[in-house]
Parts: structure tokens; C-alpha cells; sequence
């Protein structure tokens, strides 16, 4: 016997990542309706979401910051899928941990506010960093736990109508877009194990790389061992 959907609307904001689907599924199985918005990063927040109100948002890898506008729209709450533990807020969060070598990780799930991974936070998953760990596989790691977190946080929501609890509260320190650009930049001034950790940190397919300006012209690294 199938259970009976609950009978409030959805609007999920996706990136097409690891696990998307799936929690798609999910939520079309225990809720009436759900309207799905995807996008790629660069995109224009879709305002066709402003068409319906919403008992509930959900942001699944989002690449939007969900608009202060809409965000007061929402009837219930607006739920973020973060790829970072508290400690680790805003633009790079994977990029910086394999920088500082960090031996554990983490994903968090937290309520949306207008400003960036600032709201309350209701769930945090941690997991170990291995030392083989690349920039890649640090990635898709997120992507398999936050898939677990995601299920985690929405049964406890349904079988109590109420979201989970914890203590956890983020850190000060938020990371900016400047910063991890500035990460990218390598000079002959560094020595052969800063280059290493940048490389490293910054190596990822399809994204920009670590680089040296040399008379001009910037050169790019690559290097296959890290994706």
C-alpha cells in the first residue's frame, strides 16, 4: 500500500550532480505537488518560481542563492544541501580542505536566510579525508553523503512533522570567491610543496586550475593524478 502524499507543494532547485535524481523520486513520492527547477551555475534564477506559492524549498546542489524575495514567500521552511561542515562556509569549501590538508568533512543541511549558508543549522554529516583524496573524489564524496543527509533530514520530517535539532553553529569565517581565485595564482617565490598543495586544491575537471604568469602570458596547470 502506497502512503498517502502529503498534500503540500515543493520547489526544489537542482543542479544536475550525483543524487539529484533520487531525491527528486523522494519527494515526488510523499508530496502532492513538486515543481523542479534546474540550472547550471551562471544561470538566471528562474522566475517562473515566482508564479506559485510554496509550503517548502529545497535547494539540492542549487546553483542560485535563493533571493531574499522568494525566500519570504515560502510557507514552512527553504532547506540547503551545503557540501561543506560548518567550519567551512561559502565560495571553495572542498578546495581549502584538501589546501590545509583536513583529515575529516563534512556536508550540512541548514535553513536559508538572505545571507549565505548563515541559517539555523538542523543536521551535519561528517566522514574522513583520506590522504589520497583529491579534489575530485573529495567532491563526489559530498555528493554520496549529502544524498544520505537528504534522506536522513526528510524521514525524520515526515514520520514527525518537525525537523531534526542539533547545536551545531557555523563559523565566523566565510570564503569568498577573491579567495579561491587567489589560490589559483602560483609564482616561482613559492616553494615546490606550496605549489603541490595549490595544484592539488585547485585541479578539477572543467574548472579553472591552478596558474603562473610568466612575462605576460598565463600558463595553466593540469595534472591527470589529481582528477
Amino acid at each position: 500500500m502506497m502512503n498517502k502524499k502529503l498534500n503540500k507543494k515543493i520547489a526544489v532547485f537542482v543542479k544536475e550532480k550525483y543524487g539529484h535524481k533520487e531525491a527528486i523520486t523522494y519527494l515526488r513520492e510523499h508530496f502532492k505537488k513538486v515543481d523542479i527547477f534546474k540550472g547550471q551555475n551562471g544561470d538566471t534564477f528562474p522566475r517562473k518560481s515566482y508564479e506559485n506559492e510554496y509550503d517548502i524549498c529545497v535547494s539540492y546542489m542549487s546553483p542560485w542563492i535563493m533571493p531574499e524575495e522568494f525566500l519570504s514567500k515560502i510557507k514552512e521552511f527553504a532547506i540547503n544541501f551545503h557540501p561543506g561542515p560548518p567550519d567551512y562556509r561559502g565560495i571553495g569549501c572542498t578546495n581549502f580542505a584538501i589546501y590545509k590538508n583536513e583529515k575529516q568533512y563534512g556536508v550540512t543541511a541548514h535553513l536559508m536566510i538572505h545571507s549565505v549558508d548563515a541559517g539555523r543549522i538542523i543536521n551535519v554529516r561528517r566522514f574522513p579525508v583520506s590522504v589520497n583524496d583529491t579534489l575530485l573524489s573529495l567532491t563526489n564524496k559530498c555528493y554520496r553523503h549529502i544524498l544520505k543527509q537528504f534522506y536522513k533530514v526528510f524521514d525524520y520530517y515526515l514520520s514527525k512533522n518537525l525537523l531534526p535539532q542539533t547545536r551545531e553553529r557555523w563559523d565566523n569565517k566565510l570564503y569568498t570567491r577573491k579567495e579561491l581565485n587567489d589560490l589559483c595564482k602560483v609564482d616561482f617565490n613559492m616553494t615546490k610543496k606550496e605549489i603541490e598543495r595549490r595544484i592539488k586544491s585547485t585541479n578539477f575537471p572543467n574548472m579553472p586550475k591552478a596558474w603562473v604568469n610568466i612575462y605576460g602570458y598565463k600558463f595553466e596547470f593540469k595534472d591527470s593524478r589529481y582528477e
